[in-house]
């Protein structure tokens, strides 16, 4: 093997060996990054030849039209998240459903994709719901591992169903990835994937969750009914005060969805309406000037994290290429197994272990950059469909034990009776779920990629 793809390995090695051992993802990204490339150049491999295209991506990126609307989608979830939105719909939702046996999980779910459509982050949909709706399960007799799993992985929908902020950065990144595919194929006026793409693949697949999720809690409700029982109190719906509490997450999905799907706006206008729809609504339930200071604090915050991220995921991905990283992957996909069937499923398979020790964010800005070219010169693969296989695959990374992070809102805010134990075992099921989702896109493609075809000719 020669040097520098030996460097290459090592330093994707070096990265694993940092984040698992607790230090910070964008520093570790960059640090490791630049040690290797000064590495390389020492040993005469090469390394730093290319940073000198780092300012140039850097500006490129913090310029980035589709990449602008990562704030906006984040003020939008904040704001509603803050302004209390969210807990009147679960409150509502509960009381219509209470009465069902399962009725309380029926509703965390059925409310965790309004919230996922509408806000976009997990991790304010895993502390609203976990801090309303746990109490109540566990009140009313839930089994804790039932209600904490449930919980969690309906938080999660917030990754899959659009506007997800993850599918904002996946779709910047794979579009960079498939045209770099086509160029070295030869193709010097290359298509392109949009967010818009995977926005609308991404539908059916996370209503495909969903409905999954239903099913289990139904057959809970068949074969365990103690684990989770009706509740009688809650039984009579108040359903004026639902369609109320409805309307708001509703017509919000509808403008922003709406207008990205049937090509009105790009995503970063339709989250400007959003940010601004989020604003209106949230003024009916409390003061703007007490909402507003901390949810741009709180924006700010999660932004800056996303951008360092990506920032040092650049860099690695410039000493990566230098040390011919990006070559010895194609190779290496290519000459496995099964073909093209293979390397995907070897790419699957990389990626929800990865999941065990980093975060979705993580994973697309180091590994999607390495893997998707290499992927995307192969016959026969949709790049839409991969993305939502990978956005999928990545959903498992919020909930994977032990350092899926919703795991650690979830302990942050449930009651005393739920034990990490509870969490962790709750959560099981849901990842076997997410499993199956994944076998059906599978071998059933046509999911993701029948809608971006029908609204965009794809």
């Amino acid at each position: 093997m020669p040097l520098a793809e030996l460097l290459a390995i090592l330093m994707v090695a070096a990265v694993i060996a940092a984040l698992m051992a607790g230090y910070p993802v964008a520093l570790t990204l960059a640090g490791v990054s630049l040690m290797f490339a000064v590495l390389g150049h020492i040993l005469g491999v090469g390394g730093l030849a290319l940073l000198g295209a780092l300012p140039q991506r850097i500006y490129g990126i913090m310029t980035n039209d589709v990449l602008l609307a990562i704030p906006l989608f984040i003020f939008m979830g904040v704001m509603l998240e803050r302004s209390d939105i969210a807990g009147d719909l679960l409150e509502r939702m509960g009381r219509l459903f209470g009465s069902l046996r399962g009725g309380l999980g029926y509703s965390v779910v059925l409310v965790g994709a309004l919230l996922a459509a509408s806000t976009g982050i997990v991790g304010a949909t895993a502390v609203t719901m976990g801090l309303i709706m746990l109490p109540a399960m566990m009140r009313h007799g839930y089994d804790p591992r039932l209600a904490a799993g449930t919980v969690a992985a309906s938080a999660t929908l917030a990754q899959i169903i659009p506007p997800s902020t993850v599918l904002v950065v996946l779709g910047d990144q794979l579009n960079n990835a498939y045209q770099a595919a086509q160029l070295a194929q030869g193709k010097f006026a290359p298509n392109v994937i949009s967010v818009s793409d995977l926005f609308a693949g991404a539908i059916v697949p996370g209503l495909l969750l969903v409905g999954l999720y239903l099913l289990y809690l139904i057959a809970m409700a068949a074969l365990r009914p103690a684990s989770c029982p009706a509740v009688s109190a809650t039984a009579a719906p108040a359903s004026t005060g639902l369609l109320e509490a409805l309307l708001a997450p509703v017509v919000l999905i509808a403008a922003v969805l709406g207008s990205i799907l049937y090509g009105v706006a790009t995503p970063t206008e339709a989250a400007s309406v959003g940010a601004v729809g989020a604003i209106l609504l949230a003024a009916r339930k409390a003061p703007l000037r007490g909402l507003m200071m901390p949810v741009v604090e709180k924006t700010t915050q999660i932004t800056a994290m996303i951008f360092l991220i990506l920032i040092g995921a650049t860099l690695f991905s410039l000493v990566f290429r230098a040390l011919g990283g990006d070559d010895m992957v194609h190779r290496a996909l290519s000459n496995l197994p099964g073909g093209v069937n293979g390397a995907v499923l070897a790419v699957m398979l990389a990626m929800f272990l990865l999941g065990f020790v980093m975060d979705a964010f993580e994973i697309i800005f180091v590994v999607v950059p390495i893997v998707a070219p290499a992927l995307l010169k192969m016959p026969g693969i949709d790049p839409v469909w991969l993305g939502i296989m990978m956005a999928v695959n990545l959903q498992t990374s919020y909930i994977h034990p032990p350092l899926g992070p919703t795991l650690f809102y979830l302990r942050g805010v449930a009651p005393p009776e739920i034990t990490t134990r509870h969490i962790y075992v709750g959560i099981i099921p849901f990842v076997l779920i997410q499993i199956v989702a994944l076998v059906v896109l599978w071998f059933l493609p046509g999911l993701a990629t029948a809608l971006p075809h029908a609204l965009y000719g794809r």
